[in-house]
């Protein structure tokens, strides 16, 4: 026991630091402190985010993502390095559910110890990776050498993709004309991608009061009906659905190749349902922008169905990305994000017109007490002030917000 405290009471090699770890790196930024180590999930870890880090004066970061993933030459973990910051990519998935917050750790030759010995030794918590100077410069070097195939590659797939499938993008010629008429509606565009049901949720007061027009792309279609909304149309592989989101009131758009062939077709047969092809080398998502558009959606926001940077450099995706980066280019004018929508969103019913509309009907009720005894003067004076809430609470709903 004596040469356990002893050992505890020594200076234990490496660095040592409070751990600060969350997953939301914007709220771990604000709290940080000198000498703490940051554990963040922060796939190819940018500038911005390295300025604050250093600026902090973090001992070190463990990062659960790769700092540098290869997709291009992002800057933040040369910045760190250089900064003396230790940079650690962790090689296992349990990082966030080893290290505790607030927790004392320790750092030695990549491995990221409990800042305490046991009577086995030091705890270890997670095996690392670390990124020196010379990892980064390699690194990097071979990011802007992928970068360089990348927007090659993506230059020659765009040349391509317009020689090919110019008259869809401009002119819309081989787009499906459903009979559901979006001639000035706004359309609500639900896909598959990362958050989708999220962005669907956040929605909700939006689609409330101006009832869209509900596109589901893929599994987007499943959450859509889940979570209780009549889809209007579906743009998906058949074999992707259950029966019963098939079998609604649905129109379905089925995705093609452009020769024809599509898959899923036999499931469509089988459930007994009509179905139109869609000739396109995008995405689903792609062929239903082009689709809301083409026939005259006066807005179209997407849930799920994001079109971002880090899309772009997903290597998965280098044969879509053509028709992604056109599409958006195309529909640009009437498109939104679910999250910028929300954001912007409110219901044109303020909490002050409610508070009027409240406070007139008490007057009504007290109105029709006093006049029973006082005759039509009360009447007559309460009837005017309430004819200059009325007019004055349509004014507010008529502000433009």
């Amino acid at each position: 026991m004596l040469a356990l405290l002893s050992k505890n009471s020594e200076t234990l090699p490496g660095r040592t630091g409070t751990a600060r770890v969350d997953r939301d790196t914007r709220r771990l930024l604000d709290r940080v402190e000198p000498g703490d180590i940051a554990v963040l999930d922060e796939m190819d870890l940018d500038q911005v985010t390295a300025d604050r880090l250093l600026a902090a004066g973090v001992a070190a970061v463990v990062n659960t993502s790769p700092s540098i993933s290869g997709r291009y030459p992002n800057p933040g973990p040369e910045l760190l390095v250089a900064g003396g910051v230790l940079l650690l990519d962790t090689v296992s998935s349990d990082a966030f559910g080893r290290i505790k917050d607030g927790a004392k750790v320790r750092i030695e030759n990549g491995v990221v110890y409990a800042d305490r010995l046991t009577r086995r030794g030091p705890e270890v918590l997670v095996e690392c990776l670390e990124l020196d100077e010379s990892g980064v410069a390699e690194r990097l070097s071979e990011a802007r050498i992928g970068l360089a195939g990348h927007l090659e590659s993506f230059a020659g797939d765009t040349l391509e993709f317009i020689r090919a499938e110019s008259s869809l993008l401009m002119d819309g010629i081989g787009v499906p004309d459903p009979d559901l008429d979006l001639n000035g509606r706004q359309v609500v565009v639900v896909g598959d991608g990362p958050g989708h049901a999220e962005d669907l949720r956040k929605l909700k007061p939006f689609i409330k009061e101006y009832a869209p027009i509900m596109i589901g792309v893929g599994q987007g279609a499943e959450t859509a009906r889940s979570a209780g909304y009549r889809l209007d149309l579906i743009v998906a592989n058949p074999e992707e659905l259950t029966a019963r989101t098939l079998t609604g009131s649905a129109e379905l758009i089925v995705p093609a190749e452009l020769d024809g062939y599509a898959e899923g077709l036999h499931r469509v047969r089988e459930l007994g349902i009509g179905a139109i092809t869609f000739p396109g080398s995008g995405t689903p998502a792609d062929l239903a922008l082009l689709l809301a558009h083409h026939r005259g959606a006066a807005l179209i926001v997407t849930a799920g169905a994001a079109a971002s940077l880090e899309e772009f450099f997903d290597r998965s995706r280098r044969e879509s990305n053509p028709a992604t980066f056109l599409t958006r280019l195309k529909v640009g004018g009437t498109i939104m994000d679910a999250t910028a929508v929300a954001t912007l969103y409110r219901s044109r019913v303020s909490g002050a017109v409610m508070a009027l509309l409240v406070m007139a009907a008490l007057v009504v009720l007290i109105v029709a007490v006093l006049a029973a005894g006082h005759g039509s003067e009360v009447l007559t004076l309460v009837q005017d002030w309430l004819h200059r809430a009325d007019l004055w609470g349509r004014e507010m709903l008529n502000r433009p917000q």
